[in-house]
């Protein structure tokens, strides 16, 4: 596993859906200031990487949750690498939506989904684990049962571990920060003198650059 860690960090930075900028940082949409921005929806546009991710959460969906009956994406980011993977996995496929449709039969899960059906959820990134999470509540709501998820990549926030270890979420990702770190220290990509720049916003993200 650690191999496809690095593989898939290098495949990041390569194709720039990974940005380390400690000196020129990033906003998120939650305001936090960040050096750090994953845009991982641009895997999607290399079809090799992206049969290379798809082909990697079917292994570790097989290995992990072999007992899964249906492969819930979470939107938007995670729709078309889910739809990947339940296709490759000969499963059905389902995606839950940030709010439910404000028209229409007003839904929060988009297909059919069985009651009591034992799902698999991917995702593409986590950071606090919030949208990830609520998917998973509105899953858990509709009477199925989650029986893990899988993401791309975790940046392995303190917040986001407690909050899958209190819903008892098992959460498996295909690479991490410290991946991504490490790699992007090997190949130039950042200097030694940035590492601990990155390591102080990886402690406490929401307050740091205030």
């Amino acid at each position: 596993m650690q191999d496809v860690k690095e593989q898939l960090a290098k495949e990041l930075l390569a194709i720039k859906a990974i940005k380390l900028q400690p000196a020129n940082p990033f906003t998120w949409a939650s305001g936090w200031k960040s050096p750090f921005y994953c845009d991982n929806r641009k895997t999607l546009s290399y079809p090799a990487l992206r049969t290379y991710i798809k082909n990697e959460f079917a292994k570790l969906i097989k290995a992990n949750f072999p007992d899964a009956e249906v492969v819930a994406g979470v939107a938007t980011g995670a729709i078309a690498q889910g739809a990947l993977v339940a296709d490759l996995l000969e499963l059905p496929f389902v995606y839950v939506r940030s709010a439910p449709k404000d028209h229409g039969l007003e839904n929060l899960v988009e297909g059919y989904l069985p009651e009591g059906a034992k799902v698999v959820v991917v995702e593409d990134l986590i950071s606090t684990g919030g949208s990830s999470l609520k998917a998973v509540n509105a899953l858990r709501n509709m009477g199925s049962k989650v029986v893990g998820m899988v993401a791309s990549y975790t940046y392995g926030f303190p917040v986001a571990k407690e909050a899958f270890e209190k819903a008892d979420v098992k959460l498996l990702t295909l690479t991490d920060y410290e991946a991504v770190v490490e790699t992007a220290l090997k190949t130039g990509y950042i200097s030694e003198g940035q590492i601990e720049t990155l390591h102080e916003w990886r402690k406490n993200p929401s307050e740091w650059g205030k």
